[in-house]
C-alpha cells in the first residue's frame, strides 16, 4: 500500500549536506526560505494515509530504499499537515524527537549525490 508519494522539486546544498550526515529534511513546495535552505522540497502526488506507516515499512528516494525502524508520535502528523519531516538514517529503534522517523542506515554520500528534482520518493507499507 502506497502511504506517501512525493517529487522532489529543488534540494539545496546546505540539505545535501545534511544528507550525508545522515539527516534528510524534507519539506513540502512553500516552504519558509530559512527552512527550504535546509530541505529537500516536494510535491506531493499521493497524500500521507491516514494512519503511519508500519516499522518496516519502504522509504524509497529513487533507487534508493531502506526501511522505516522508527516513528515518532507526531511525524505522520506534521507530514499530513505541512509536508514536512526529518528522517534519520541511524537503525534507531526509537525515533530521536517526537517529530522524526527513523530508518536503516544506507550509502549516505550515494543518497546525496543521487538528490535532484524529478527524484520519487515514496513510502510504501
Amino acid at each position: 500500500m502506497i502511504r506517501f508519494r512525493a517529487t522532489v522539486t529543488d534540494v539545496s546544498d546546505e540539505a545535501r549536506e545534511l544528507v550525508e550526515g545522515g539527516v534528510l529534511i524534507l519539506f513540502a513546495e512553500g516552504a519558509p526560505p530559512e527552512l527550504a535552505e535546509v530541505s529537500v522540497l516536494h510535491r506531493v502526488s499521493v497524500p500521507p494515509s491516514i494512519e503511519a506507516p508500519p516499522i518496516g515499512a519502504r522509504l524509497s528516494l529513487g533507487a534508493v530504499s531502506t526501511p522505516i525502524t522508527a516513528i515518532g508520535e507526531y511525524a505522520w502528523r506534521k507530514m499530513s499537515e505541512i509536508g514536512h519531516v526529518v528522517i534519520n538514517f541511524n537503525d534507531g529503534a526509537q525515533a530521536p524527537r517526537p517529530g522524526e522517523i527513523s530508518a536503516a542506515s544506507i550509502d549516505l554520500a550515494a543518497l546525496a549525490a543521487a538528490l535532484a528534482p524529478g527524484m520519487a520518493i515514496e513510502i510504501d507499507g
